[in-house]
């Protein structure tokens, strides 16, 4: 579904909430209580602003007695076969947002990755894939990162862990290109990064990955993923929990230049080894 056809059903979405809200006589506000979120929320909902989480629309469907209509409407919008079902809310929030911070165990975030690296994964996890989704799921990575090259990009923080540098997902050449696209980024200002080298040890949220998302009129979302299976938090306590774990990461890390350094030269070593090869 295009991206234009997308966003007005989810417009018809929040007009048919609001709406079916009304007749129902209730205020955005009491509508908010009543499904567990606030009254700003609902609005954000009414005006296609923000994404409900599908418990969120189950909610409704309760307290306005609709017959499941919001679920299953949800269930059709949110099924965006570019992105995997679990992420793809997740992915509907980063336009939106005015700063996201990342922390990725293993592998380059995706708002990061080149082209020859997203195949490579993909590849990796998907080693009897079509050619066409394989395309499909490299451009929809791609197409993620725009965010990054707008004028209102948000302001972005990553901290890698050291294995990030160090696994060779595509071989050397591929690894050498794609360390060398983010001190590109970092050094255009684009972004920061910092890395959490293997000697600081254990550290929360060990072999995890989060994200976090602050937008202009809306409360901060984090959002971690498991096998094939994703979790979009907005509750303010999950969220200040897990804020306090990726500071607490960030501290870890080298600071901003010497992680560019260490960055740069496993990037000379990629490239050394590919080149003799």
């Amino acid at each position: 579904m295009a991206n234009a056809s997308r966003q007005a059903a989810w417009e018809f979405w929040g007009t048919e909430l609001k709406r079916r809200r009304e007749d129902a006589g209730l205020t955005q506000e009491a509508l908010g209580r009543r499904v567990f979120v606030s009254g700003g929320y609902i609005g954000q909902f009414e005006q296609a602003i923000r994404k409900p989480q599908l418990d969120v629309a189950v909610r409704i469907d309760e307290v306005l007695q609709t017959d499941g209509f919001f679920e299953r409407t949800w269930r059709k919008l949110i099924d965006d076969k570019r992105y995997a079902a679990y992420f793809a809310a997740a992915a509907d929030l980063e336009p939106l947002a005015t700063k996201i911070c990342e922390f990725e165990s293993m592998i380059v975030p995706g708002l990061l990755q080149t082209a020859a690296y997203a195949r490579a994964l993909t590849l990796a996890n998907n080693p009897l894939a079509a050619d066409k989704y394989i395309d499909d799921t490299v451009h929809a990575r791609l197409d993620r990162a725009g965010i990054l090259k707008e004028a209102t990009r948000p302001l972005y923080w990553a901290v890698l862990h050291e294995a990030v540098l160090r696994v060779p997902v595509g071989g050397p050449a591929v690894m050498g290109e794609q360390l060398e696209h983010i001190t590109q980024l970092a050094r255009e200002r684009t972004m920061l990064v910092q890395v959490l080298p293997f000697a600081a040890g254990a550290y929360p949220l060990m072999g995890r990955m989060l994200t976090l998302m602050e937008f202009e009129d809306s409360p901060p979302t984090a959002y971690t993923e498991g096998v094939y299976s994703g979790n979009l938090l907005d509750d303010p306590a999950s969220v200040k929990r897990v804020r306090e774990s990726y500071d607490q990461i960030r501290a870890a890390a080298q600071s901003p230049e010497a992680s560019l350094t260490l960055i740069e030269s496993v990037a000379e070593d990629y490239k050394r080894c590919a080149s003799s090869t």
